[in-house]
């Protein structure tokens, strides 16, 4: 199966690894992974990889939404860095209508990984 991100990679050799625990190394590639978890309803892991001062305590799955692609336009934050933010559009349909979210999250290292902060604004 290929990776619901966009990289054009097979799963798991993609977001399938920081599914099951291992840490991605960028803002970028978390936030993909985060993506890819919405994608295929992992709510388990969009959860663990949410900074604990701004996770909510739970993730509802929508039935009726399916995501249907990702164009990262700008990131920063890698290896060596503590802050991060990146720039997405993540298009999805709900009920056969389409839609986009576009996006400016903040990332920051938790325990040594990448964690979601939240966003920044909704340009």
């Amino acid at each position: 199966m290929m990776c619901p991100c966009g990289l054009g990679l097979p799963y798991a050799e993609c977001c399938g690894p920081a599914h099951d625990g291992a840490a991605p190394p960028t803002a970028e590639a978390l936030m993909r992974s985060r993506y890819s978890a919405f994608a295929l309803d992992r709510g388990d892991y969009l959860l663990t990889s949410w900074h604990p001062r701004t996770r909510p305590a739970a993730i509802g799955k929508d039935p009726d939404t399916e995501w249907t692609g990702l164009t990262v336009l700008t990131a920063r934050g890698g290896m060596f860095d503590t802050e991060g933010e990146v720039e997405f559009v993540a298009r999805y349909s709900t009920a056969g209508r389409r839609g986009r979210l576009h996006e400016r999250s903040r990332f920051t290292r938790h325990e040594e990984r990448w964690v979601y902060w939240g966003p920044l604004h909704n340009p």
